[in-house]
């Protein structure tokens, strides 16, 4: 199911991104009954509603990525590589899947919760992800403000004008936020809500995404937003 499913999204399912991926959910099915990481009833479904779900945008995440450091290289004349937060990382979901698959890219996962922190750890450090740091701390916090190229969210939660500003802090000049959202309606109702109620809404623009994820019948949704 996992090698058909990673072909669906375009990626080759060698050894070197099969091998960790099955070993990344042998850990969280080994730690979720004490931590509580996801919700699921068994591998298919932790395969579908996470690890598919959270690479289904990674193509369009190379191509968020690949624009803002080329946003940068021309202001700074600087090679360096791309960085991605992912913040309120929980099971690690989803910058490990996506690390696992991009490994040209430095990943920092952002958790306050002691425990997942610990778990994210762990598994970075059992999976061999040298690129992958983990910031056991708030979002808000000083230290991380204005350093990565793009911030992912799974947001299950509605994405409201001060989580917004306190997602895009962190990101890098040129860079933007990639939140994984699910029915089109419900996306449409928190953004026009976020556009009518902020006063900053004008310094912001988005696009939404429509994904295809393989072995998952729920509509899912990339929305984007950069600041102008």
């Amino acid at each position: 199911m996992l090698e058909e499913g990673l072909r669906q999204i375009g990626l080759d399912p060698v050894g070197s991104i099969l091998s960790p991926l099955t070993r990344y959910m042998e850990e969280i099915e080994l730690f979720n009954p004490a931590y509580g990481l996801v919700k699921v009833r068994g591998r298919e479904e932790l395969i579908a509603k996470h690890i598919l779900d959270s690479l289904a945008p990674i193509h369009l995440i190379r191509g968020l990525l690949k624009k803002a450091v080329a946003s940068q290289q021309e202001a700074t004349l600087h090679q360096r590589a791309p960085s991605v937060a992912d913040v309120g990382s929980g099971a690690g979901l989803p910058g490990i899947p996506l690390a696992i698959c991009m490994s040209d890219v430095n990943f920092t996962l952002i958790e306050r919760m002691g425990r997942r922190a610990g778990f994210l750890r762990d598994a970075a450090a059992i999976l061999g992800l040298s690129h992958v740091q983990v910031e056991e701390t708030e979002m808000e916090a000083p230290a991380l403000a204005g350093r990565f190229d793009l911030i992912v969210f799974r947001a299950f939660r509605p994405l409201d004008a001060p989580i917004l500003k306190s997602l895009l802090n962190l990101a890098a000049p040129g860079g933007a936020l990639a939140a994984y959202k699910g029915k089109r309606e419900s996306v449409m109702e928190e953004v026009n809500q976020f556009v009518e109620t902020s006063e900053g809404s004008a310094e912001f623009s988005w696009e939404l995404f429509p994904l295809e994820v393989p072995f998952l019948d729920e509509e899912r949704h990339l929305l984007v937003m950069e600041r102008k």
